[in-house]
Formats: C-alpha cells, sequence, structure tokens
C-alpha cells in the first residue's frame, strides 16, 4: 500500500494497483483513508486496475477548509477522478462517504461513474440527531495533553473504539499536534454537512447504486436501506465499520457484480 501523498488540491490520497480501471474508496464521517488497510491486500489480490483512498477534506491528512457540505465532497472526488483519466470508475463508499459517491455519481461534476456500492450509509436521521451534528460542528476543537487521550478520543468519534489498537499506524493516523497540544486530525465543522435528507440524495446517483450494511450496525437496518436498494445485503455478525470488522464479506459484496 501506498503511504499516499497530499495533492495541489489538498487532499491527502494513498493509491495503489496498475492499469485503467479505477476504484475510489471513501471513508466515512471522523474517519480518514487508513481504515481501509484491512481491505488492501485484498484489493491488491484480486482487483483489476488501480485504486485511490482519500482523506476527505476536513479529515485525516487533508486540508481544512470549508466548507463541508456533501457537494463540496462531491466536487473534490470528482476532480481527483478526473486526473486519473479513467474510464472506468467504481465508488466504494462507508457511512457519509457512501453518500458523498451518490452525489458523485449523478454527474453533475462532470466524471461518469459506472457503478456504487455503499455500506453503513444512515439513512434516516431525527431531528435530535441532526440538531446534536450540528452542535459538534460549532464547538472548538479540544487539544489533548497526550497522544494517548487524543487517540482515543479519535477512536470514539470514529466508532473504531474496540475495533482498532490504539497503538497501531492506524490509530496515530487519526492525531495532529504536538506535546501538550494533541488534536484529533479532524475539522469539527465537518459534522456541519449532517441534515439534506439521505434517501433523495441516494436516489440521484445516475449509475447503479448498490446498499448493505453489517447485520449488527446501529446506524442504519435492512428495511430502510430496500427502501432504495430492493436487493440490499446484511454483511453477517458485523457492525458498523465492516470494511474493519471483516474485510472479506465487504470485498465480495463489492466486487458482486463488477469484476
Amino acid at each position: 500500500m501506498d503511504e499516499g501523498r497530499t495533492t495541489e488540491h489538498g487532499l491527502f490520497v494513498a493509491r495503489g494497483g496498475s492499469g485503467d480501471r479505477l476504484l475510489v474508496l471513501l471513508h466515512g464521517l471522523g474517519a480518514n483513508s487508513s481504515v481501509w488497510r484491512r481491505m488492501i491486500p485484498l484489493i491488491e489480490e484480486s482487483w483489476n486496475g488501480r485504486w485511490i483512498a482519500p482523506d476527505l477534506r476536513g479529515h485525516g491528512r487533508s486540508g481544512r477548509e470549508g466548507p463541508y457540505g456533501y457537494g463540496t465532497h462531491a466536487a473534490d472526488i470528482a476532480s481527483l477522478i478526473d486526473r486519473e483519466q479513467s474510464s472506468d470508475v467504481m465508488i466504494v463508499g462507508h457511512s457519509m462517504g457512501g453518500v458523498i459517491a451518490a452525489v458523485v455519481a449523478t454527474g453533475w461534476f462532470g466524471p461518469r461513474v459506472r457503478e456504487v456500492a455503499a455500506f453503513g450509509v444512515k439513512i434516516d436521521w431525527t431531528a435530535d440527531e441532526i440538531g446534536k451534528a450540528r452542535d459538534m460542528a460549532q464547538r472548538p476543537a479540544r487539544a489533548f495533553a497526550t497522544r494517548d487521550e487524543a487517540i482515543d478520543r479519535y477512536l470514539k468519534v470514529s466508532g473504531l473504539i474496540g475495533l482498532v489498537d490504539p497503538t497501531s499506524a492506524e490509530a496515530c493516523f487519526g492525531v495532529a499536534g504536538s506535546e501538550g497540544q494533541y488534536l484529533v486530525a479532524l475539522d469539527p465543522r465537518v459534522y456541519g454537512a449532517v441534515g439534506p435528507p439521505i434517501e433523495p440524495l441516494l436516489r440521484l446517483a445516475g449509475a447503479p447504486l448498490r446498499l448493505a450494511a453489517g447485520s449488527n450496525d446501529p446506524m442504519v437496518t435492512l428495511e430502510q436501506m430496500r427502501r432504495v436498494d430492493p436487493a440490499a445485503q446484511l454483511f453477517d455478525g458485523a457492525g458498523h465499520n465492516a470494511h474493519w470488522e471483516a474485510p472479506e464479506q465487504v470485498w465480495s459484496f463489492v466486487v458482486g457484480s463488477s469484476q
């Protein structure tokens, strides 16, 4: 796995593979591209083409300049795809990344997308949940005295607590700063993206869109997903971060109709 680099537009992008086909991996809200690391060996082994995994704007090692709405994220990803010059593009998105993938696939931003595979997308939001997210977007970034405290916070906000080893490189990628001023590598304003209804956004995709989620994912149910994708499926025994918990199941879902 290429450790990645920052593009001229301020997005950090990890990449690998070769060939014309392009697989774009989009992480969820609060995370970064390192969450794909358990799935990358499967991709490298069986994907006939290139892959890229960016840190979305305001996340991880990418720049922190708003706005952070779905349209802005989609424009960022569309620009990345344009620079890759591929005629065969598939996007895989987790959680918020799945919504962004659907918006890119509208075609409004230029690139043509052949297919979207999205999992763990929270479709129904209550007014209270939206209010809490917008409140989080208004809070200043919190500084921590130690790296361990900042890592613990990152793992909680990304939903990776109890899954990712706090001493691992993947955990460290979620933290920035230095002694006495450690920060989660996340601009709190990214939570301001929450609000627009998700189901209509998913339905805007101009390419086939497939949905899935972990059977233990508290964010979305099979019934909710099947309002959009009647063939939506569950990953047995997995939770919200199925790409970390059950990468083989997720990869099997991704390649189900794309190889």
